[in-house]
């Protein structure tokens, strides 16, 4: 009898105990959840401030503390399609009109951009911002603007290669960066509005070419392929962001990681969901991969773990890794959120969040742009701003 009473205590013990776990686990989901509350309010003040610092007509690229200057560039530039875009997924959030008239404003100034062909970047240009336009407050000539755009991107395709050429160099290279993966999601977009799958077919030609050639065994990437534009063949394989041409520049993989999750929700093709699952493993369990989840600018940075961090890096991370959660099993997918949970905890403290009114209305600090180049180093960065809030917004549309 006594031995049954003491089965009985333990077994209430273990419940009890299991219970306080859920609890804690719920809480702590919970005070996330209000904790980028918080930040899309604070978000939606800090862009008010940066809007009183830009010049007409200019898009915002970083800040410099030293003379409390927003550095600012043309639309031309290959950011300038993540400041629209930041305001409207805070307008999204807050239905704040001023945010919505901001973004409005400079879209007009962007708009001319759907016909650039000298850049591969009409993506981060014109999906990010008019294509979150047309996704939550169309209005007539964004899918035109938006189809033009992915025609333009088109005419940067080499069949010959079988990829969009990214920068434009000499005449015997063909250069592609790892980043251009990001830009395959508005030739999706594109084949579905219109019907014309020449833009799908270009796409699932690069992202097979960029499966063959700029991955290495452990899955993680180079940034730079030279092909010959005549045969397709591989010349060389760089770095020009990254620490040296055999490391893993951060924000290289964040590339990567993202842009195949998003081919794989646009093919359902299974090699592309694999390719994302293997370069989320290279990710979260590389060595060098702090545990507060925030990477080092190259995961084979020269002074780790004193090296800098980039938040920017962080941020597009965790955003690939709300979507891919929702394609893999129950233990990829609890791995995944928990990361996901890390990296928003941490970029949403003080180490990384911006106070009010400074950081000239940045929300995030210490990413690094081009470090081999000594520019964009250790500051805020626009595109780590998009997909801190663009996380966040996934992260909030969990549940539903």
């Amino acid at each position: 009898m006594k031995r049954l009473i003491q089965v009985k205590v333990i077994l209430f013990i273990v419940v009890l105990c299991g219970c306080g776990s859920q609890k804690k686990t719920a809480g702590s989901h919970d005070e996330l959840l209000q904790t980028i509350n918080k930040n899309f309010s604070d978000a939606s003040a800090q862009y008010k401030v940066m809007m009183t610092k830009l010049p007409a007509n200019r898009f915002p690229k970083t800040y410099t503390a030293e003379n409390d200057s927003v550095e600012t560039s043309n639309s031309g530039w290959w950011c300038s399609g993540f400041y629209p875009g930041s305001l409207l997924y805070l307008y999204e959030q807050t239905k704040d009109q001023s945010l919505l008239a901001e973004a409005e404003r400079i879209l007009n100034v962007l708009e001319k951009e759907k016909n650039n062909k000298s850049t591969h970047d009409l993506g981060f240009m014109m999906f990010c911002s008019f294509g979150n336009a047309e996704r939550f407050a169309s209005k007539p000539g964004y899918k035109e603007i938006l189809v033009t755009s992915a025609k333009s991107l088109s005419t940067r395709f080499n069949p010959k290669v079988g990829c969009i050429k990214s920068w434009d160099s000499k005449p015997d290279e063909f250069l592609v960066i790892i980043d251009n993966m990001m830009n395959l999601e508005l030739l999706f977009w594109a084949t579905r509005v219109s019907g014309d799958s020449s833009f799908y077919k270009i796409a699932v030609t690069h992202a097979n070419t960029t499966i063959k050639n700029h991955f290495r065994p452990d899955y993680s990437s180079y940034h730079v392929v030279n092909y010959n534009p005549e045969t397709g063949e591989v010349k060389q394989k760089r770095t020009a962001q990254g620490a040296a041409d055999e490391s893993a520049w951060a924000r290289g993989q964040a590339w990567g990681l993202y842009g195949f999750a998003v081919t794989y929700r646009e093919t359902k093709d299974r090699k592309y969901l694999d390719q994302a699952n293997h370069i989320a493993e290279f990710l979260l369990h590389h060595p060098n991969l702090p545990e507060d989840k925030i990477p080092f600018w190259d995961f084979n940075a020269p002074g780790i773990p004193n090296a800098l961090r980039d938040a920017s890096a962080a941020a597009i991370i965790c955003s690939a890794l709300i979507e891919l959660s929702g394609y893999v099993n129950e233990s990829e997918k609890k791995e995944y959120l928990s990361v996901v949970q890390t990296i928003l905890k941490n970029l949403s403290g003080p180490i990384y969040k911006a106070d009010a009114g400074t950081n000239g209305g940045f929300i995030l600090k210490h990413c690094v742009g081009h470090m081999p180049n000594k520019t964009e180093v250790d500051v805020p960065l626009t595109y780590a701003d998009y997909y801190f809030i663009e996380a966040m917004k996934r992260f909030k549309e969990l549940k539903k």
